[in-house]
């Protein structure tokens, strides 16, 4: 049972007109009634990078785009396994080991699922990963292996996807999250802001999470990498991007909200007021393709703000 009280879709819309003052002022007392002054933080490898035959607008990994980035396999057993126990050793919750392309092979899963087994026993139950449209049986093998959560972005709204991407439905993508959770993974899913998508749609949006029952929601807002067919879109303001988060507090209160990609590019100078905003996590350090905020400025923009790294979300 939710011990507090979620809006409506009717008061998600009336939450609009509000001042900004007032609404982050709502969200941040849901924050902190929920989560008290924790922060949870989180790191991800790029594991295996770029080629990937999906047709995202964004995406600076998609084969169709041509944006300058590393390109490469499937990291070896041993690389992988130093750099886990490398953000292991850093006060974050969660190592998300992420692949680019529409999922792994099975002899890819096989050495994933090895790499895990051999891990320390406190360190594999801090480890998830993103790696595509797995089916149910493999999905089942990786929480066999010591996989706990499972990441896959629905992207945005279902009535908006299909102008984001063509080679994936935004269905599969809910049925990919399904499946995860039948197999006792913890969902971590959540998209992208700033694709063109309409306030309406962003409503739309966090209702679909509410009712796939997700509670791990990475919230990330475009960064336009060149030579993709967003290159030229104008990224959200920092005003904006926090209405969301604000926003998204209001729909969801009792969902961990982790501000991920585009944090530096969108929020420059104001990433401290996230927080105020109800969000109550983040991730730390770079990104796939991109710079992120250093986990060292992150732990002292915690701190500034009266918050403390910490905690299970």
């Amino acid at each position: 049972m939710n011990m507090f009280p979620a809006a409506t879709p009717a008061q998600a819309q009336a939450l609009l007109s509000l001042p900004a003052a007032r609404l982050f002022e709502q969200a941040g007392r849901l924050r902190e009634a929920v989560f008290g002054r924790r922060v949870d933080l989180c790191a991800i490898i790029n594991a295996r990078s770029g080629n990937c035959a999906m047709d995202c607008r964004f995406c600076s990994q998609s084969r169709h785009n041509h944006t300058p980035i590393a390109v490469f396999d499937l990291l070896p057993d041993e690389t992988l396994r130093e750099r886990i126990l490398e953000l292991a050793a850093l006060p974050v919750n969660h190592i998300g080991i992420v692949t680019s392309g529409a999922a792994l092979s099975e002899a890819e899963l096989a050495r994933l699922r090895a790499v895990l087994a051999a891990l320390p026993d406190n360190v594999r139950p801090r480890v998830c990963a993103s790696l595509g449209r797995l089916n149910s049986a493999q999905l089942e093998q990786l929480a066999q292996a010591g996989l706990t959560r499972y990441h896959h972005n629905l992207e945005t709204a279902q009535g908006h996807y299909p102008r984001v991407c063509t080679t994936q439905t935004w269905e599969q993508r809910r049925d990919t999250v399904a499946h995860a959770m039948r197999a006792g993974l913890t969902a971590c899913t959540g998209g992208l802001f700033g694709l063109g998508e309409s306030w309406e749609e962003r409503i739309a949006f966090a209702f679909s999470l509410k009712a796939l029952g997700v509670r791990n929601v990475p919230m990330n807002f475009l960064h336009p990498h060149p030579e993709t067919p967003l290159a030229g879109q104008q990224p959200l303001s920092a005003d904006e991007a926090l209405r969301i988060i604000a926003l998204f507090r209001h729909i969801l209160p009792e969902a961990t909200l982790r501000i991920c990609g585009g944090r530096p590019t969108t929020l420059g100078a104001r990433q401290h007021e996230i927080f105020a905003a109800g969000a109550n996590a983040l991730m730390t350090g770079d990104y796939l393709t991109t710079h992120g905020q250093g986990i060292e400025e992150d732990l002292a923009m915690i701190a500034a703000q009266g918050l403390e790294a910490g905690g299970d979300a």
